[in-house]
């Protein structure tokens, strides 16, 4: 597609399902993103959030749990941490790096960068970066902006200066991304092609959305729904050769039947033959590897101009 500065983020072409290629010829790529973050408005954690009794379940019970089950399956995943709660518990951070997994970066506080300045948003990527390094001992290689439980939009967002941020501070992928159900280019600048890799996102596959939305006690709890969707869409990516990504969080997926659920789908999955689980760094450095963007980018000069009054 013709790009358009400001307005389109890749060349929003996708890749053929034949041109995808796994390592040792897998069949499929398969990513389990944990998001640990208990923020319920924009600005990210406040004292509430982080007193919620069903906060400290998941970080307690319903995150052993989830270890315990990860390893059972031999599955390694992302954990996506705001910095904050990292620096409150870095003896969870550390058990959750040493089975295995991956501590990427949630922001500062877990909060919506649009509504930082520029200049508050540049300070808490670098604060939050050195921040998960303290505790981990190495620097972030991923960074999310997960939505949270009354945003406006089940998405997340990024500012226009976010993606630009992340290149400055040296992160090998975005999280996030809604582009496209594989990993494609985020680019930032059509002339000199700035861009960074970005894994695929999609909200029918977070349990947010199904489980506790628009918050707990509201009775719109679709867990029988949320696992649908995860069977369904993994089914349709492994025939393929895609890419499948799913987001859940022990304080809400540790619970009972819902444990069982997601313990079951896992079991299924983990089974499937030529299946490729990595953590999201694992998948950038394969990408960027085996699709450059140099070969995969294909941008062409945009054929739409802008005019005075227009609304483009």
């Amino acid at each position: 597609m013709p790009w358009k500065q400001d307005y389109t983020i890749s060349d929003e072409v996708a890749i053929a399902d034949a041109d995808i290629v796994w390592p040792d010829g897998k069949q499929c790529g398969f990513g389990i993103v944990v998001d640990l973050s208990p923020a319920t408005s924009l600005a990210g954690l406040d004292e509430k959030s982080l007193r919620y009794p069903t906060y400290h379940f998941g970080l307690h019970e319903g995150l052993y749990d989830f270890l315990d089950m990860f390893a059972r399956h031999g599955l390694r995943t992302t954990f996506a941490v705001p910095a904050a709660i990292a620096a409150i518990y870095p003896e969870t951070i550390a058990r959750i790096s040493a089975a295995g997994h991956e501590i990427a970066v949630n922001g500062l506080l877990g909060e919506d960068p649009l509504t930082l300045d520029e200049g508050t948003e540049a300070e808490r990527v670098a604060q939050a970066t050195d921040m998960i390094a303290s505790v981990t001992g190495a620097r972030p290689q991923g960074w999310f902006s997960l939505p949270r439980a009354n945003d406006p939009f089940a998405t997340g967002n990024v500012s226009a200066k976010t993606i630009d941020l992340l290149i400055a501070n040296g992160y090998a992928y975005f999280g996030n991304g809604l582009a496209d159900d594989a990993p494609h280019y985020w680019v930032t600048d059509f002339a000199s092609r700035k861009h960074l890799l970005t894994l695929p996102y999609y909200y029918h596959f977070d349990d947010r959305f199904f489980l506790m939305f628009p918050s707990e006690g509201t009775g719109l709890e679709r867990p029988g729904t949320l696992l649908r969707n995860w069977q369904t869409e993994f089914a349709a990516q492994y025939r393929r050769g895609r890419y499948f990504s799913m987001t859940v969080s022990p304080q809400r997926s540790g619970w009972g039947h819902r444990l069982d659920a997601l313990d079951r789908f896992l079991r299924e999955a983990a089974a499937m033959p030529g299946l490729w689980n990595a953590t999201g760094g694992e998948v950038a450095a394969h990408w960027t590897r085996h699709h450059p963007a140099a070969t995969h980018l294909k941008l062409e000069p945009s054929i739409w101009k802008s005019y005075e009054g227009s609304l483009d």
